[in-house]
């Protein structure tokens, strides 16, 4: 018999430690869907905690603000995001790497989202942050992070020194910058599924190779 807590086997949180787990994850979701129907602007810390039958004080020792709420998840999927390029076969070239690491993350998001808050509420939220001046700044702060991380990885995967070698956060930039104009076209668009955004983001990413490489004039 297995015995829990043996090597190769991660020990079951306890009952005090599910307990806050649980009360952490309602707070996520009652700030979301606050966010998304109500408004970022609108909502306050005590609306939260109000909609989960708890007291400011007990909010607070969760979160230390409804900003932090609001980008808790969207932090979760970005970091699953470096990680699904970070463990792409080595043989890729590094456009292919970043390419296919986003959209392999696009079409794993459920696992790591769906375990706190539904997908849809999380794609939801996506629009809620382009519209809110605070958090599209946050989020965008946030964005310049993840591309210095990722440029890192592209350069420990060829072999280069980032801090040598330009190319590394040049593609990532571009890379960046794409990603960037497809959420923002998303975002005011009529479909806000994660079919849509792939999608899209799928169409754009295809255009970059072809774009970079030579002329654009068709006369």
């Amino acid at each position: 018999m297995e015995m829990v807590g043996t090597v190769g086997t991660a020990p079951r949180p306890g009952l005090r430690e599910r307990k806050k787990q649980a009360t952490r994850d309602a707070l996520l979701h009652a700030a979301l869907e606050l966010f998304t129907t109500r408004g970022y602007e609108q909502t306050t810390a005590d609306d939260i905690a109000e909609a989960v039958g708890v007291s400011q004080r007990t909010f607070f020792r969760y979160f230390a603000s409804k900003e932090e709420t609001a980008l808790f998840v969207p932090r979760l999927a970005e970091s699953h995001f470096v990680e699904t390029v970070r463990t792409r076969p080595p043989g890729e070239i590094p456009l292919e790497a970043l390419r296919r690491g986003i959209l392999e993350g696009w079409d794993t998001i459920n696992e790591v989202i769906e375990q706190i808050v539904p997908l849809d509420l999380h794609m939801r939220l996506y629009r809620v942050i382009e519209s809110t001046p605070a958090l599209l700044a946050a989020h965008l702060r946030r964005a310049a992070e993840l591309e210095e991380q990722l440029a890192r990885i592209i350069a420990d995967r060829e072999g280069l020194d980032v801090d040598a070698d330009p190319r590394p956060r040049v593609l990532v930039a571009v890379f960046g910058g794409v990603v960037r104009v497809t959420e923002r076209l998303w975002s005011t668009g009529d479909d806000d599924s994660l079919t849509a955004l792939r999608d899209l983001m799928t169409m754009y990413l295809d255009q970059v190779g072809p774009a970079l490489a030579g002329g654009w004039r068709t006369d």
